[in-house]
């Protein structure tokens, strides 16, 4: 444990996180025969009428695919002059044109795989954002001299990819990325860099890869640098600005009653107009067009639009994180604290310390030591707690045993605070065998007080509220983080506040790991 881990550590550290998130996400079935549909459609070209065939042929070897599509060409958007019906899917190629089914397809199959998963409305709110990205990269396409172009509709689609499947996957670590993210101090780039050891355009280019989609679309996922963008070299450079600009316009037609008069939209075209042409007529006239059609886009897929709601930050109207814009007044923070001792303010001192942390595994100069030390301290600063430990197996000694601890009397409390390795009843053991993170308001109550081991009733008699946080890689039980206080919390730990914590303990376990 008290090896160092240096730049290379570091760095391995991170592919084995974004490993173990890609086993997950291309090892499962349906994400797999995802995968194959998707490389199918994007390798179909319609320079000659094997193209066209081959895409009028699949379309209709899915029934629903096909509805769909008949569906989108018979809407008010698509609808011929003469008012006649589109019966057949290659007149409805005809019509909608070859790209746009394509697109089109490419979507639905987004659609199929994610939008019935456990986390429904998080995964509705990333689908929406990815096909509304493709309708901007689409109408782009259309007013570019590059050979091609029509595939940066399908680097817009894909731009969200990795925040898609991790709300879908692993959605705890998207609620996590997504209150840091809210939070007003952190991209989502970082944000999903220090949760998961890679950022979403990261996981997103390497998913594609991994289901051999061409290398110009997989490079348009990546990341633009800060500021103002200058005109692209090559096709795609161009590509690349498209996908990220599609992703800013969807977030920000998401959450805007009226996007061209928002400050967004002035940010927009600083950033964008000179490199993509836009002025801010062309841009209004671009957001009216993507309105549009993706009312046409959900009507053919049966799903309503969801009501905007008005943030800020880069959030998209996550129920659990919506209260954080309120939160965050700028740098002003409450004095105080709770009659518990919890400081009003623990949220934004939780931050600070995951930040530290985070930097603190990038640099590789720390010690696993250091930073578990650097976390109990955050723990025991943020929180306003009396007492915090933390716990470690001892093989030697065959028991659980309090390496550092701060607070009152804290080498006596440390030198008390061990129990046997082997297992039992008590709510520590209970922690440690369900790997469950526990935050008790009130320890007075009896049922709370019959799940405490002897031990810990005489060494800490007045623990009236604390938290269990077990340190579990696998299936092996580490030990545990404690920490306690001489008062009950009947104010509780929010969820914004949950998901530092855990972030926290997240680059405890990321750091253990083999």
């Amino acid at each position: 444990m008290a090896s160092n881990f240096n730049q290379s550590a570091a760095d391995l550290q991170s592919r084995r996180v974004r490993s173990s998130l890609l086993n997950k996400v291309c090892g499962d079935e349906d994400m797999f025969a995802l995968g194959s549909s998707v490389a199918r459609v994007v390798q179909m070209a319609s320079s000659d009428d094997h193209g066209t065939h081959d895409l009028a042929y699949y379309v209709l070897s899915d029934v629903a695919l096909t509805q769909r599509i008949l569906r989108l060409a018979n809407t008010a958007q698509y609808r011929t002059a003469s008012g006649t019906s589109v019966t057949t899917i290659s007149r409805a190629i005809s019509l909608l044109g070859f790209d746009n089914v394509k697109t089109t397809a490419l979507a639905m199959l987004l659609v199929d795989a994610l939008a019935n998963c456990a986390h429904a409305h998080s995964v509705r709110i990333e689908l929406e954002a990815a096909l509304c990205a493709s309708l901007v990269g689409r109408e782009m396409a259309r007013h570019s001299f590059y050979q091609g172009a029509e595939e940066a509709s399908i680097g817009a689609l894909f731009k969200n990819l990795g925040p898609l499947l991790v709300a879908s996957h692993e959605h705890e670590r998207y609620r996590e990325i997504a209150t840091l993210t809210a939070g007003g101090k952190h991209t989502q780039g970082q944000a999903s860099q220090m949760i998961l050891g890679c950022s979403y355009d990261a996981l997103s280019e390497a998913v594609l890869a991994e289901w051999k989609i061409p290398e110009v679309i997989v490079r348009s996922l990546s990341a633009l640098p800060a500021g103002i963008q200058k005109v692209a070299l090559n096709r795609g450079e161009w590509m690349r600005q498209v996908a990220s600009f599609g992703m800013e316009v969807a977030k920000l037609l998401a959450r805007a009653a009226d996007p061209a008069a928002s400050p967004d939209a002035r940010a927009l075209l600083t950033r964008y107009g000179s490199a993509l042409g836009i002025d801010p007529e062309q841009l209004e006239q671009l957001f009216s067009i993507v309105q549009r059609e993706m009312t046409s886009l959900l009507e053919s897929m049966n799903m309503q639009p969801q009501p905007k709601v008005e943030e800020h930050g880069e959030g998209l109207g996550l129920p659990n994180v919506l209260l954080l814009a309120t939160m965050d007044a700028g740098d002003a923070q409450p004095e105080g604290a709770h009659p518990s001792g919890k400081p009003l303010h623990a949220r934004e001192l939780l931050l600070a310390g995951v930040q530290d942390v985070t930097q603190m595994r990038a640099s590789g100069q720390s010690k696993v030591n250091e930073l578990i030390l650097a976390v109990l301290e955050t723990l025991y600063r943020s929180m306003g707690f009396r007492f915090a430990t933390v716990c470690l197996k001892d093989s030697r000694s065959g028991q659980y045993r309090a390496r550092v601890a701060f607070g009152e009397d804290h080498q006596r409390r440390q030198n008390g605070f061990t129990f046997p390795m082997a297992a039992g009843r008590d709510l520590f053991y209970l922690a440690m065998e369900n790997d469950a993170d526990l935050m008790i308001a009130d320890a007075s109550s009896q049922k709370i007080r019959d799940l405490l081991p002897a031990w810990h009733r005489s060494l800490l008699p007045d623990a009236k509220s604390f938290i269990v946080l077990p340190l579990v890689v696998g299936k092996m039980q580490l030990g545990l983080f404690y920490a306690d206080r001489v008062h009950p919390a009947p104010e509780g730990v929010p969820p914004d506040e949950t998901s530092l914590i855990k972030a926290l303990k997240g680059q405890i376990l990321a750091a253990l790991t083999p």
